[in-house]
């Protein structure tokens, strides 16, 4: 591995360090973005439960909110259940926007790198075309300067490549499951915003 980098000459370390931040984003966004952690199976049901008992307290509103980003969304409603429809529809929205920002967040970062890496590649495969005409000379050429202009060129190609497929397919992964989530926490919020103002009873 080490003569490979050091084949690909100096070009290579800004993928090295691109490679490292997409991996970070990558494996934290995997422990995020669990639907487990985002959408607990039981916190509708228990929440509506608790709310059409009348057992809802600042405190447990409080707990609700803690739980998971949909808790947030949840509790948004709740704290304002005695208000308008208008105005509880208006806390749930508000409380959605940050929290679908929260879900996104890394994820332009990692569609930067998805976007930047073949281009960061490119640059080492110029470096690389320089490197081989600068070999050349009127009484022929470097054999050696040769070759090294031809590892830097392909080693900075293929290592781009390398580091954008998979942070483009795990960018638009991400992507999806974050519209995945907001399309059921709005369903949650409905569902609780039509119970709370009784357009319907379950």
């Amino acid at each position: 591995m080490l003569d490979i980098i050091k084949a690909a000459g100096w070009p290579i370390y800004p993928l090295i360090i691109a490679s490292i931040i997409a991996v970070a984003l990558i494996i934290e966004r995997l422990i995020v973005l669990r639907k487990s952690k985002v959408i607990p199976e039981r916190l509708l049901g228990e929440v509506l439960t608790l709310y059409k008992g009348k057992q809802i307290t600042p405190e447990l509103i409080d707990k609700i909110e803690a739980n998971s980003p949909l808790g947030r969304v949840l509790a948004a409603g709740l704290r304002n259940d005695k208000s308008s429809r208008y105005v509880m529809k208006e806390a749930i929205e508000e409380a959605g926007s940050f929290v679908t920002h929260e879900l996104g967040r890394f994820l332009n970062g990692l569609g930067t790198i998805a976007t930047a890496a073949p281009l960061m590649g490119l640059f080492g495969t110029v470096v690389g075309m320089i490197e081989i005409f600068g070999s050349q000379s009127p009484s022929g050429s470097n054999p050696t300067a040769l070759a090294q202009g031809i590892s830097v060129a392909l080693y900075n190609t293929g290592f781009g490549i390398l580091i954008a497929v998979p942070a483009l397919i795990f960018y638009r992964h991400f992507r999806a499951k974050v519209e995945g989530f907001v399309v059921e926490m709005e369903q949650a919020a409905i569902k609780l915003l039509d119970i709370a103002h009784g357009d319907r009873k379950a």
